[in-house]
């Protein structure tokens, strides 16, 4: 494996840091994207027991030493918050694009999450996840939940019209289509991924896109609290997410056309394993 840390590691690390200590400080979950009943009991106990685990594994993916034992945590994890919190969304409101933009959200996360994962487990004690077929299957996540994202904040943005966006971003002209660009680009991401049209390129943008796009959205909002200062952290770990997926297209060029995804049969692991041993949501993108 490369031993070279990768910058979409150490992004999504620090975004789960971040996360952790806000779960911490606050006593409780991270707002609608744990969406998780007030009633259930030991819920404040519970709240800070992810919060924990949120502090500890993105602790663990910075060091080469503790990257697959963090990994290991955090990848089931992760694959708990979708089935758990987001799967019942679906099934209560299928036909709501902001429902499937909160999976597109956390999918994105679970992605680099399950790459991770892939890159430092032992393909033999679970072979259709780890290795070079979970990668894939992670590169086929990712793919998926740009199209729910792209779908997400277009709809959003037609919703919203021309206030869609912040106040300070107002002063841009025509703001809906912006966001609708956006989209358009998570589309477009997705596609060049699914067709092997500069796949490493793609997702590398998209990483960038929403990460200024978190930056600039909410970056300005940070002083009011807990909804944007969560919104700003949930930004940057889907940004993250598509960051370490793009990573494990390294070995390609970022104009290179390949195969489509679904004849892909050779995946080059990533370089994250050993180094040395209620409402329309605050979505990643453009709400109020």
């Amino acid at each position: 494996m490369n031993a070279t840390v990768q910058p979409g590691r150490v992004l999504f690390a620090a975004a789960w840091i971040a996360l952790g200590v806000t779960g911490l400080v606050n006593g409780d979950f991270a707002l609608v994207w744990q969406n998780v009943p007030a009633h259930l009991p030991g819920r404040t106990v519970l709240a800070y027991a992810c919060a924990a685990i949120e502090l500890a594994t993105g602790v663990g993916l910075l060091s080469g030493r503790t990257l697959a034992a963090a990994s290991r945590v955090l990848f089931p994890y992760m694959v708990l918050w979708v089935v758990l919190l987001k799967i019942p969304e679906v099934f209560r409101a299928p036909l709501d694009a902001t429902t499937w933009g909160g999976i597109g959200e956390i999918g994105t996360m679970l992605a680099g999450a399950w790459c991770l994962f892939a890159a430092s487990a032992e393909p033999r004690h679970a072979e259709s996840i780890a290795g070079a077929s979970g990668i894939r299957a992670a590169r086929w996540l990712l793919m998926f939940t740009l199209a729910m994202l792209g779908v997400d904040v277009i709809v959003a943005a037609i919703e919203a019209g021309d206030h869609v966006m912040q106040p300070w971003l107002q002063v841009l002209p025509h703001p809906m289509a912006w966001a609708i660009l956006s989209g358009a680009g998570s589309i477009a991401a997705c596609l060049g991924i699914l067709f092997g049209i500069c796949p490493r390129l793609a997702a590398t943008l998209e990483a960038l896109m929403v990460a200024v796009i978190g930056i600039v959205y909410w970056g300005p909002d940070l002083y009011t609290g807990r909804t944007a200062t969560t919104a700003f952290i949930i930004t940057l770990l889907v940004a993250a997410g598509a960051w370490v997926v793009a990573e494990t297209y390294r070995a390609q060029r970022w104009f290179a056309t390949g195969r489509p995804l679904w004849k892909c049969v050779q995946v080059v692991a990533t370089s994250n394993s050993s180094e040395s041993g209620g409402g329309r949501r605050p979505s990643a993108r453009f709400a109020k």
